[in-house]
């Protein structure tokens, strides 16, 4: 049952890495002068990634009501 809990925290975390590096791209791309082609595949990649990964992090999170039905059956709402 624990084993669970550990990846839904891996997922959150790893979530929160990808959505800090994605956010800190696009504010590299926004604040300094990148070439044109840099500026074009952080918005294709980053954009989503970013989107992906808050999505992700406000799946993660259980509500009080929703943690014993996560224990016993994980992938609900995934």
């Amino acid at each position: 049952m624990e084993l669970s809990g550990e990846k839904m925290d891996r997922k959150g975390t790893i979530s929160l890495i990808v959505f800090i590096i994605s956010i800190a791209f696009i504010i590299y791309a926004l604040i300094f002068n990148p070439p044109e082609w840099m500026v074009i595949g952080i918005s294709i990649v980053g954009i989503p990634l970013s989107v992906l990964s808050f999505g992700l992090m406000i799946m993660a999170r259980a509500k009080k009501e929703e943690e014993d039905d996560r224990r016993r059956e994980p992938f609900i709402g995934y």
